[in-house]
């Protein structure tokens, strides 16, 4: 991946479906999830906003489009076996040797395919929609992705998502959730695979406007910039020459 100076190439993807085939859906999103959250990216000024959605040609991510990506941003929820694996494949090899960033969102991160390849568990949650209140605390207060973030922010409706969260403990936890009905959740969850950086943030279901929340778009905003490849030469594995003389063998 050659890193791109100056402006920050951001894909957000989405499987545009629920908008398409709920009325209600659509009215929160007349654009799509992609589309609220794109709109608000192109606001600034460092980032180079595409879109991608789940029915176009090879998902929208052909090799040009991930060659050009930076950051790839991923929201899923009906349709997370209709991803090709040979897709998942390619963003896979992007974020452990190239070091592309992923912002996983919502219910991508308990059943979509990168995630739990990423993860390497089931990433299942427990879940019910309730339209409850949501208090996201912060509890990484230097981190990146919290910048410019209050102690907390509510989102007063919401899919409540509970422990267990079957994922691997995190390297750095941004976010725990508390919810009206009692539960908390690990809602900001920053990994490190190869040379990428995953961001797990759960905000988002789809019949809510939780997309045009400011708290939440400046999380994923901050994302971002925390996300994007470090510049550095590609890894590389297998055999490798010796860097000093080596004795011969006996």
């Amino acid at each position: 991946m050659k890193i791109m100076e100056g402006k920050i190439r951001v894909t957000v993807w989405n499987e545009y479906r629920d908008e398409r085939t709920n009325p209600d859906i659509t009215k929160i999103y007349p654009q799509g999830i992609h589309g609220a959250i794109a709109k608000h990216l192109k606001t600034l000024p460092e980032l180079e906003i595409k879109t991608a959605t789940l029915d176009e040609p090879e998902h929208g991510l052909n090799d040009n489009v991930l060659n050009n990506t930076d950051v790839l941003i991923w929201w899923a929820h009906v349709a997370h076996d209709e991803v090709k694996d040979e897709i998942v494949e390619k963003i896979y090899k992007k974020i452990l040797y190239e070091g592309m960033g992923l912002i996983v969102l919502h219910s991508a991160g308990a059943s979509s395919k990168i995630f739990c390849r990423l993860m390497g568990t089931t990433c299942h949650v427990k879940s019910r929609d309730a339209g409850e209140k949501e208090r996201l605390w912060v509890v990484s207060p230097g981190h990146p992705i919290a910048k410019e973030v209050d102690d907390y922010f509510e989102i007063e409706q919401t899919e409540m998502y509970g422990e267990f969260y079957d994922i691997p403990p995190p390297d750095e936890l941004v976010f725990i959730s508390w919810f009206q009905g009692g539960e908390v959740f690990r809602s900001g969850c920053c990994f490190y695979r190869g040379m990428g950086k995953i961001f797990y943030f759960r905000p988002g279901h789809e019949t809510y406007p939780i997309y045009h929340n400011v708290n939440v778009l400046k999380v994923i905003s901050n994302a971002i910039y925390w996300a994007k490849p470090n510049a550095r030469p590609r890894l590389t594995f297998g055999s490798v020459q010796p860097l000093e003389e080596l004795p011969s063998k006996p």
